[in-house]
């Protein structure tokens, strides 16, 4: 990624139309993910960690494409197109959901620990509470809401930009 006169570029293309793809791409399918480890506890040991890691990646990228989108913004400032500004409103909206579910996807990896071994310890000896697996069970239906809404807020965001970007484009 070089710098030129403060805006990031990748190959000499602007970076936040490259970087944006990954938070187009990485923070719905993690969402996906995580709701089927959410869902499915029986895939949380297998699949918990990669959902994390995918996840932490998508929120990670999310930042970014707003610092490069920040820098292309200032440099198309005379064009006064109301519809950049209404995309730059919405992207500045993402990061609390895509936080949110990042935190609700690590809070249900820990969770979901705690009730597997409480499941295991419950197997032996049955009068163990449930406490950790109505936890997670609860942290399950967080994850679904935050990664449902994350997901909704990124496609709004994207089709904003893309409204803003091919409006008029191609009619005479």
């Amino acid at each position: 990624m070089a710098l030129a006169d403060d805006l990031w570029t990748i190959a000499g293309i602007p970076a936040h139309p490259l970087l944006v793809h990954a938070v187009v791409v990485l923070l719905p399918l993690a969402a996906a993910g995580a709701i089927a480890v959410a869902v499915r506890p029986g895939w949380r040991q297998k699949y918990a960690w990669p959902v994390l890691g995918l996840t932490l990646v998508g929120v990670g990228s999310v930042p970014l494409a707003q610092k490069a989108g920040e820098q292309l913004e200032a440099r198309m400032a005379n064009l006064e197109n109301p519809l950049i500004q209404r995309h730059a409103d919405l992207g500045n909206d993402l990061m609390p959901f895509a936080l949110g579910f990042g935190v609700a996807v690590v809070l249900l990896v820990v969770a979901g620990r705690l009730a597997d071994r409480e499941r295991t310890a419950a197997a032996e000896t049955p009068e163990i509470p449930k406490t950790w697996r109505r936890v997670a069970i609860v942290i399950a239906v967080l994850v679904v809401c935050t990664g449902v809404a994350s997901t909704v807020q990124t496609v709004r965001i994207g089709h904003s930009g893309a409204t803003a970007v091919w409006d008029g484009v191609g009619t005479s």
